[in-house]
């Protein structure tokens, strides 16, 4: 059965929640999550080099991204075709999904080991835009630039999310339960950085991100 939570259709175009935990979580795997975290963030880490092969052994090669998200292609894409592929936009959004699983497994907001297919306790929505008709060509060159107003909100944000995991890791030690206003609080900070990547790094949204946690 699908336990992942039902995100509202209205709204930005990309959409992101995290279903809240209902029941007492494990408290060994909260207290060493440092620890257990760190196998399957190897894994996110080594999609940072990419191995793309055709069906049929036509095309074969490397791209090397940073974060492992595609964002050269498609901008060169965009600016000189007008076009955004569907295959990269599902790339993009498939690693994006197994990111956020990965991080919201290292903030202890669930005790379920992250998935690298399944959406789990996590769902990330995001349109596939048209790019002649949704996405203006030229806006991909500076997009990185127009968010930095969102970087440094993040940044103080991401502080205070540091803090927030340390008082939710004692609670889940002591009572085995996330509170559920410094849980709301850490999934609105990954919305808001994910609504920042969907239009400045993947480039699927003209939508200027809402300075907002919620949805």
């Amino acid at each position: 059965m699908n336990t992942a939570p039902q995100v509202p259709i209205a709204g930005h175009p990309l959409r992101f929640d995290v279903e809240y935990p209902e029941r007492e979580l494990n408290r060994v795997s909260s207290a060493f999550r440092v620890f257990t975290v760190i196998p399957i963030a190897i894994v996110l880490t080594a999609l940072g080099t990419v191995t793309f092969n055709s069906a049929g052994g036509a095309y074969s090669g490397v791209v090397v991204t940073g974060a492992g998200m595609l964002f050269v292609p498609p901008l060169l894409m965009l600016l000189f075709r007008e076009k955004y592929p569907r295959w990269w936009f599902d790339w993009n959004r498939e690693f994006l999904r197994f990111t956020n699983r990965v991080y919201a497994y290292g903030l202890l907001l669930n005790d379920q080991y992250p998935s690298t297919d399944e959406q789990q306790y996590v769902r990330l929505e995001v349109e596939y835009p048209n790019a002649r008709e949704d996405l203006n060509r030229w806006l991909p060159l500076v997009k990185w630039f127009l968010a930095i107003p969102h970087y440094i909100v993040l940044a103080f944000l991401w502080i205070g999310l540091v803090f927030a995991v340390i008082v939710a890791w004692f609670a889940i030690l002591f009572t085995g339960r996330y509170p559920r206003g410094i849980f709301d609080y850490v999934v609105g900070v990954m919305r808001w950085g994910n609504r920042v990547i969907a239009y400045a790094f993947i480039l699927v949204t003209d939508e200027y991100p809402p300075f907002r946690l919620g949805a």
